[in-house]
């Protein structure tokens, strides 16, 4: 310890070691290099904050080996500075490498930014989710059929990213998808993993479209070993078929009325387009549902004797009150498409009275 002691006594208090100090002052070389080891050592974090630290390293120890060559003559000072330089080099490959790995094609990249960002999905998952589908993007010219009623086995799970779609069933329009909406999220929520099926509906593009697709083994698959995928794209389908089940509330509330509740069981009767009217039995139902539309006063109240006049003022008459349409009336007119199953089975989480955020 006494000696450790004494060393230091020695360089503190001691004339310096140097005989003499140089007069004149290093080359610019030398001040440039420790300009730039300054930049580079006030550096911050993340990505391209390591790409500002070690771009700026770098170039100070390219520096650090011109002023050694040219004006220190030093092989020490050269040897270590080039080797500085070059392990800023390598770490800057590196930075690059793993930004190109790490980067998605656009129309993928904007996916996630549109749908999984705000969910805060990991981008490692999403990754996950992407390599699943092998990062392909499908295209849809206009008028060109997706799938076709009752020929297109269900086999994939698609998302639409550009474009407009329309859904049809007999002919007869039920909604549009737009970008960002699964396709057939009512026909993946309608078969079990081991079920086979084909389309109830068929999907034409109005546009020109492009889209993603999730083959249905693979997805099944990916979806039984990573349960934080399996609830997102639980999710996403649930709020999907929300949307599709409002927008056909919305068209049989123009068509008849009056808004059902997409809650109920029974809602499945007439959720499908009305079948055109063929004979004496589509009047007989149209008299039905005319009847039950009829006051109910006009068709119960039995004749009575006149009431005597009295001193004041006449009661106002009572207003007639209408009665709803039975279900079951409608029910007999409109065929049963994939929407309904989903509905009657009850596999998708449906938001009671209000479109669900996420």
């Amino acid at each position: 310890m006494s000696a450790n002691g004494s060393t230091m006594r020695q360089l503190l208090w001691q004339d310096p070691v140097c005989s003499g100090w140089k007069q004149d002052l290093e080359g610019a070389v030398y001040h440039l290099a420790n300009c730039f080891l300054l930049l580079g050592f006030m550096g911050g974090s993340g990505v391209y904050g390591c790409f500002y630290l070690f771009g700026f390293l770098g170039t100070g120890y390219v520096c650090c080996v011109m002023w050694g060559w040219f004006d220190a003559c030093g092989l020490d000072i050269i040897l270590w500075s080039f080797l500085l330089a070059m392990a800023c080099l390598f770490q800057l490959a590196h930075l690059v490498y793993r930004l190109r790995k790490n980067t998605l094609p656009e129309e993928f990249d904007l996916l996630y930014k549109t749908l999984c960002l705000p969910l805060q999905v990991p981008l490692q998952v999403y990754k996950e989710i992407v390599h699943c589908c092998e990062e392909q993007v499908f295209t849809l010219a206009t008028e060109q059929t997706y799938a076709v009623e009752g020929e297109t086995p269900i086999n994939r799970l698609s998302l639409l990213l550009s474009g407009r779609v329309r859904v049809s069933q007999d002919g007869q329009f039920l909604h549009y998808i737009f970008p960002y909406q699964f396709m057939d999220s009512p026909e993946w929520e309608s078969l079990q993993p081991s079920e086979e099926g084909v389309f109830q509906v068929t999907l034409t593009a109005e546009t020109a479209c492009s889209y993603i697709s999730w083959p249905r083994k693979s997805l099944h698959l990916l979806l039984s070993k990573e349960r934080y995928i399996s609830r997102l794209f639980s999710a996403l389908l649930g709020y999907d078929i929300s949307e599709k089940l409002y927008a056909l509330n919305d068209k049989l509330f123009a068509k008849f009325g009056l808004r059902f509740d997409i809650r109920l069981p029974s809602l499945y009767h007439v959720l499908g387009p009305a079948a055109p009217d063929t004979g004496p039995e589509s009047e007989k139902d149209d008299e039905e549902v005319r009847e039950s539309a009829m006051p109910t006063s006009a068709q119960q109240t039995p004749p009575c004797s006149p009431l005597p006049a009295a001193s004041g003022p006449p009661a106002p008459p009572s207003r007639a009150r209408m009665s709803r349409p039975d279900s079951g009336v409608l029910a007999s007119r409109t065929p049963l498409h994939s929407y309904s199953q989903v509905v009657s089975r009850g596999q998708a989480p449906l938001a009671p009275t209000h479109t669900p955020e996420l």
